[in-house]
């Protein structure tokens, strides 16, 4: 009980100091908790639509593994309903007709399809549809001419009942009116949904009027689903084995697993920004207990001599941690549902509709939190309270701090060196592996050991980098600045802890850095080595459709067209196994629009008949020779025996491990119906006609909003575009591990102004200004933060060389250092020292001289 009422004291005496490190534990839980909250809602929500949606039993086509891009979903028979309808146990067969291969634009040819990644998707109005939503406004859908649009979608496109939409599907483009809004009863997870009249979703969608995409059946009373699969099962016979037959609940596992897939990239993903943001958190709370047990040594060395013992000690240090963790995490819990609750505001700005009525906190959730902020909490404050027990009784005779182990610091610096060397020699192993799967398995080793090791030695790489840095950065501020350099060496263990936080998150900020720009840099190579064709095509939703290639070819003022087309194959191995690959199928100019470098046979052979490509890798490992058959069989159409007329070197990143035949060759064995859509077009304009074939090209692609038109330097700035966005996303993540450390920061010195209250008081009475010491304690804090910066940088550019040697055997051969940016980050550093000095600075500014001179 002591022991308890000694930590609520020191807790509660002290409970400024413990704010900070409060903060981080409540960041770190609330990332961990936000997280587990925003993927837990997600799954509930796409639960509910499943469930609601679901038949009792559903007949759909046999998935096709690796069907090709067609555009037209695969479908069963019209003339399966008549014999669904006779089996024992159905009350109800619903026929449905739906396609998510369509895009559809208003009358001012802006698309509005989803731009998060969601699907468009078209679909026949039933009796089923009123499971899951309502007709809100207007009717349903009647004729070729009508379609009901769901009220997410038309809320944010201003659309209306009586509005014209074009819709543009594979089999053609058609128009319709708006004639109703659906809203949904649950959750839409930001799908833009039109419903057809049966028959014109079954011709428009589907092609054709003879077939669906699927069934739904309801069972009679009394009869269950399982009982009702087994009947429809045993009616259909033989035929059912070209047939999907499943039971709701069934329907709903495999859309789950589906989607799941995706929310668990999400879902780990956060949770290892989460994990930075811990183990920054720990650097933070570490040092303050560390500042305070030697703040607080004298009283300890007074509870020892009065009888504490060792174990007693370390228990009071604990339980502030306990306390500590405590407090931290229930109020993280309660940040990590607001952060859910933000998380899902901003997936709606991006198109994905997520209810905040349907937020979902599983009893797991708090759980997790606290147990995580308590037990990181107390792990990261074990280290001072075992200094603190180990405080003497005599302490309490001495003015203040204990002495260091010199053999300690010793040890440390043996261990942090060897680590780092061998951190380094991983990294440099990595950078010259001949494989990229063993590579990646050596830049991980390296990456841990080089952080770890850094960590450990950064006490000792404090008394030279500092002193480096001071010389630069603050001997022009005279006393002020020298003063500023000895507090910041006076604890070069403190010092060290401190900047390892910072050197943690902007180590991986640079190293995203470097690899970002090596890829832009890579590609925009390869893209001026490569591309002989002076414009691209390609729609930013899925393959070109039918009208739409045909609009692309009817420009003017080109040289020639290349259509681009990837078919899925099954290609039989000499070994006697076999891989399914895309082959891409395209015309012989092709080797003119995009160049592509042999290291057997001529590229210009592979267009002849029965001809194919392969790359130099795949037939290396495979041991397969310039003019070998191969037996490959083309999903959905005949085997075929190709020969190998060329081998393509991998040396490239465009195309890597590419296969080529002729489009002649690819339409020889597939059937017209089994085709793939043009992935993309490239076009060549001719001689002096560069801005008429523009003009030309995209004039004909106008009445197609997702069709761009991109020429060489605007497909650059797309790939420079892309990789920009990753990179934002992910530096915002991070950001949050660099808040963390900028409140270590803050507390160290808070806590250090607290610590040298005398010495301020002192350094005041003999003609320190104001103003001159909120300056020292400002450079001491920039001084810090470059340290942590400078090792940081270092570091992550070390990472991010050594990924990029990993990539240049993927073809991203070019490396490119950031500068402006790494340039930026570290002065950066330097403004966030300033910033987080302020507070500190501005308290040891208004100390009472006397007071202060007073203090024990």
């Amino acid at each position: 009980m002591t022991v308890l009422k000694t930590s609520m004291r020191n807790f509660l005496a002290h409970k400024g100091r413990m704010a900070l490190s409060a903060v981080a534990v409540l960041l770190s839980v609330a990332f961990v908790c936000g997280t587990l909250v925003f993927t837990d809602t997600m799954n509930a929500t796409f639960d509910k639509l499943f469930a609601s949606t679901a038949a009792d039993v559903s007949v759909s086509p046999k998935k096709t593994d690796d069907a090709q891009e067609t555009g037209r979903p695969e479908t069963v028979p019209a003339s399966l309903a008549p014999r669904l309808a006779k089996v024992t146990g159905v009350a109800k067969v619903e026929p449905h007709a739906t396609s998510r291969q369509l895009t559809a634009a208003d009358t001012k040819n802006k698309s509005i399809s989803p731009e998060s990644g969601a699907p468009t998707v078209g679909t026949n109005w039933d009796e089923s549809q009123k499971k899951s939503v309502e007709i809100t406004s207007g009717h349903e859908p009647h004729g070729p001419g009508e379609t009901v649009l769901d009220a997410d979608t038309a809320k944010k496109h201003g659309l209306k009942t009586g509005d014209r939409l074009r819709v543009m599907a594979a089999p053609g483009d058609f128009s319709v009116t708006i004639v109703g809004i659906a809203t949904y009863k649950t959750t839409n997870p930001g799908a833009a949904v039109l419903y057809f009249d049966t028959p014109t979703a079954q011709t428009r969608l589907l092609g054709g009027a003879g077939a669906y995409s699927g069934y739904g059946l309801t069972a009679a009373p009394g009869v269950t689903d399982e009982r009702l699969k087994q009947n429809v099962t045993a009616a259909l016979g033989a035929d059912g084995a070209d047939f999907a037959i499943r039971t709701a609940a069934e329907t709903k596992a495999e859309n789950k697993k589906d989607i799941g897939s995706v929310l668990d990239v999400m879902k780990y993903a956060l949770l290892g920004f989460a994990g930075i943001a811990v183990l920054v958190g720990v650097f933070l709370i570490v040092n303050t207990f560390s500042m305070l047990v030697a703040q607080r040594t004298r009283e300890t060395g007074l509870l020892r001599a009065i009888g504490s013992s060792r174990s007693q000690v370390l228990r009071s240090v604990l339980v502030e941690a306990v306390l500590l963790g405590v407090v931290g995490s229930v109020l993280g819990i309660g940040g990590g549902i607001a952060l859910a609750v933000g998380l899902m505001e901003l997936m709606g700005s991006m198109g994905m509709n997520l209810d905040t009525s349907e937020l979902t906190v599983k009893a797991t959730t708090p759980v997790v939190g606290l147990l995580l902020g308590v037990v990181v909490t107390v792990l990261a404050a074990f280290l001072p309270a075992r200094r603190a027990g180990k405080i003497s009784p005599i302490a309490a005779l001495r003015d203040a701090g204990t002495p260091a182990d010199g053999k300690a610091g010793r040890i440390r610096a043996v261990i942090g060196l060897t680590l780092s060397a061998a951190g380094g020699a991983a990294l440099l192993a990595a950078a010259n592996a001949d494989e990229p799967s063993a590579g990646s398995g050596l830049l991980g080793l390296g990456v841990l050991l080089t952080l770890v090791g850094f960590v450990v030695v950064g006490p000792l790489l404090a008394g030279f980098v500092v002193r480096v840095i001071s010389a630069v950065v603050l001997r022009v501020f005279g006393p002020v600045g020298r003063l500023a350099e000895r507090n910041a060496l006076r604890n070069p263990r403190r010092t060290g802890a401190t900047a390892s936080a910072l050197m943690i998150g902007l180590a991986l900020v640079a190293a995203l850095s470097v690899v970002g720009s090596s890829m832009v840099a890579s590609a925009t190579d390869q893209l001026d080595k490569s591309v002989g064709a002076d414009f691209i095509v390609q729609s930013d939703h899925g393959p070109l459709t039918p009208k739409q290639s045909e609009a692309v070819r009817r420009a003017t003022g080109i040289a020639h067209f290349t259509t681009i087309t990837t078919v899925k194959a099954r290609i039989a191995l000499p070994d006697g196994t076999s891989v399914t690959e895309g082959l891409n199928a395209s015309q012989a100019t092709y080797g003119e629009d995009l160049r592509t470098e042999t290291v057997q046979g001529t590229f210009a052979d592979a267009w002849g008949k029965d001809a194919m490509t392969l790359p130099e890798g795949f037939a290396k490992d495979h041991k397969i020779k310039l003019g070998d058959r191969l037996t490959v069989t083309m999903t959905g159409g005949r085997e075929a025996r190709l020969q190998v007329k060329a081998i393509t070197s991998d040396d490239t990143s465009i195309n890597k491990g590419g296969m080529f035949i002729g489009l002649d060759t690819a339409r020889q064995y597939l059937p017209a119906d089994r085709m793939p859509l043009d992935m993309l077009i490239l076009a060549k304009a001719a001689d002096g006609h560069a801005k008429e074939a523009a003009a030309s090209l995209k004039a004909a692609v106008a009445d197609y909003p997702q069709v761009k038109v991109r020429d060489q330097a605007d497909y650059k700035k797309l790939i420079q575009d892309q990789v920009g966005q990753l990179l934002n996303m992910i530096y915002g993540l991070l950001a949050l591990a660099i808040i963390v450390a900028v409140l270590g920061v803050v507390n160290t010195l808070a806590l250090s102004v607290v610590e040298r209250t005398r010495e301020i008081g002192l350094l005041r009475a003999i003609g320190f200004s104001r103003r001159q010491l909120r300056r020292m304690i400002r450079l001491e804090s920039v001084v810090i933060a470059l340290f942590g910066a400078l090792l940081g940088l270092g570091l992550g550019m070390a990472w991010g060389t050594t990924s990029q040697k990993l990539l240049a055997l993927q073809g991203l051969g070019v490396l490119d250092i950031p500068w402006p940016t790494i340039t930026a980050v570290f002065l950066g550093s330097a403004v966030v020292g300033l910033l987080a000095a302020l507070v500190p600075a501005f308290r040891a500014g208004r100390m009472n001289v006397l007071n202060a001179i007073a203090t024990d």
